[in-house]
């Protein structure tokens, strides 16, 4: 039960070894056949010590120390005079470990290949190195591929920018079935002339799998991947909205944030209270503190009001909570300056006019100043005319990003925000041409989501007679791969499957650190699925 790889052999002796195990054992056939013919022979050669790595047993390592015979090959006609008898299940030519040690060292190879695989079983006592385990991968037979009626094809970086290859995916059972060096359209045209059946193939809108489909296998009906169309379209959004950035370069407001709004006036402090901090940290304090509990009291939620003044929600929240402004300000202790010695020259030097700190600097150094420049520049700004920072209004919200509002045009209206829907509706009614390119995202979304392939034609001659140069590029491209596009919006298979593999290949190679030839890319990704 323990060991069922040792029936066919006799156990002598089990003897403890340092931290591991030795089995002693002895091979139990009396006749065994020639290796290179098959034929049965007893004449014994000779006899010889086999030391086998066996699978860990109780956390211990194990070695086999097998006693094998050589026979005597009694075919005249075979090439193989002398051979070793080999134990079926536990020893094979050259092998220097056990069946279930190799099997336990290809899975760790495939989950974690060579550096990380070799720490592994270092760590549990099955020590292999990283070429070993590499070598053991290679060596793995690669499944069986059979009838594939539906084939998702993409491509994927081996090199980002510079070189790139393609995978074949299963879409049935979603397994990869193969890699190819490259992305143009010879090898698929191999792939597909040695695989007959292929019914379907979901691509992306690449023009090279589509021609080798189309000279390989004129029968499959292509289909292109909606993921991608919808990728397509939203560059073309992002690229008609360019054309029209100058609608949003002032900000748009939500419920929480009226354009009619007006910054609130903040008090000036007054100077005869002798109990209140002054200075122009707690001036910005007790005018944050009026402006936020002033909003508070028109109703604004702390979020909004967050979003309104540009502020973390932090210092929102901790405005929104002290009763007082006071309360915020912490009383700070007059720390020392480097110019304390010099400020009453500096001073008097001012009053007579000579107001060039590059000359100060000099002139005090001279009298061993010890600071930087910029300490007495810093300094002397406070003194100059105009140079007095006052508070200003309380922020607006900037302008949004090209980016932001492509997110509103090509999103799900149930995933917006009222605040989103609303700064939505502003643009719309702002940039009236916009309107148009919402209403048409609006239809192709629907046509993809419904499955409602059969609108197509019609959706593309009204883009074509718009006024929006990236739509019409983008319906122009629909109608180069017309048949393909009207399968992915009307047929249910999808390249999902297809993204999640380049995916999970992504990650295989970082853990290969993207230096794994493609044999070796290639064995992990079809056997480690």
């Amino acid at each position: 039960m323990l060991f069922p790889h040792l029936r066919g052999v006799f156990v002598e002796q089990v003897v403890q070894d340092g931290d591991g195990v030795v089995i002693q054992a002895r091979t139990a056939a009396r006749q065994t056949r020639c290796t290179a013919c098959n034929t049965w022979s007893e004449r014994v050669h000779s006899r010889y010590r086999r030391r086998l790595r066996d699978a860990l047993t109780a956390c211990r390592p194990v070695v086999i120390e097998l006693l094998v015979r050589r026979f005597h090959c009694d075919n005249s006609d075979c090439e193989r005079v002398i051979f070793t008898e080999q134990v079926e299940g536990l020893t094979s030519r050259h092998a220097q470990r056990t069946p279930p040690l190799r099997a336990m060292l290809e899975a760790i190879g495939l989950a974690l290949a060579g550096r990380a695989g070799a720490r592994l079983a270092t760590q549990i006592g099955a020590r292999a190195g990283r070429s070993s385990l590499l070598r053991l991968i290679r060596a793995l037979p690669e499944p069986e591929v059979g009838t594939v009626p539906v084939l998702g094809v993409d491509d994927f970086a081996f090199r980002r920018g510079h070189t790139y290859g393609t995978i074949l995916i299963d879409m049935a059972t979603h397994r990869p079935i193969d890699l190819h060096d490259g992305r143009d359209s010879a090898p698929l045209q191999a792939w597909l002339r040695a695989h007959p059946g292929v019914e379907v193939v979901c691509r992306d809108r690449s023009s090279s799998y589509a021609d080798a489909v189309r000279v390989a296998a004129p029968d499959a009906i292509q289909v292109a991947d909606r993921f991608h169309l919808w990728q397509n379209l939203i560059a073309a959004v992002e690229a008609c909205l360019m054309r029209h950035r100058n609608a949003f370069d002032e900000p748009l407001f939500t419920p929480d944030q009226p354009a009619e709004h007006e910054p609130p006036a903040v008090e000036e402090p007054d100077e005869a209270a002798e109990d209140e901090p002054l200075g122009r940290v707690a001036l910005r304090y007790r005018a944050n503190h009026q402006t936020v509990h002033k909003l508070l009291a028109e109703g604004h939620s702390l979020r909004a009001i967050a979003r309104h003044l540009g502020w973390s929600r932090h210092n929102v929240r901790k405005l929104a909570r002290a009763e007082r402004w006071k309360d915020l300000v912490v009383e700070q202790r007059p720390r020392g300056s480097k110019l304390d010695d010099f400020k009453l020259y500096l001073h008097v030097e001012w009053d007579a006019g000579r107001i060039n700190a590059t000359d100060l600097c000099q002139e005090i150094r001279a009298m061993g100043y010890q600071g930087s420049y910029a300490i007495l520049a810093a300094y002397l700004r406070q003194y100059r005319p105009g140079e007095l920072r006052k508070p200003g209004p309380i922020k607006t919200v900037a302008p949004p990003s090209i980016r932001e509002v492509t997110g509103w045009f090509t999103r799900h209206p149930d995933r917006l925000s009222e605040a989103d829907r609303l700064q939505l509706k502003t643009l719309l009614t702002r940039c009236p041409p916009l309107e148009e390119v919402h209403e048409l995202v609006k239809s192709f979304a629907t046509m993809m989501s419904e499955r409602e392939g059969h609108r197509l034609p019609e959706w593309i001659d009204v883009v074509l007679a718009s006024d929006h140069p990236s739509l019409r590029r983008f319906a122009r491209g629909l109608r180069k791969d017309f048949d393909a596009v009207t399968a992915g919006l009307t047929l249910p298979h999808s390249s999902g499957a297809v993204e999640g593999n380049v995916n999970r290949l992504k990650m295989i190679k970082r853990k290969l650190y993207g230096r794994a030839n493609l044999d070796l890319l290639r064995k992990l990704v079809l056997l480690n699925h």
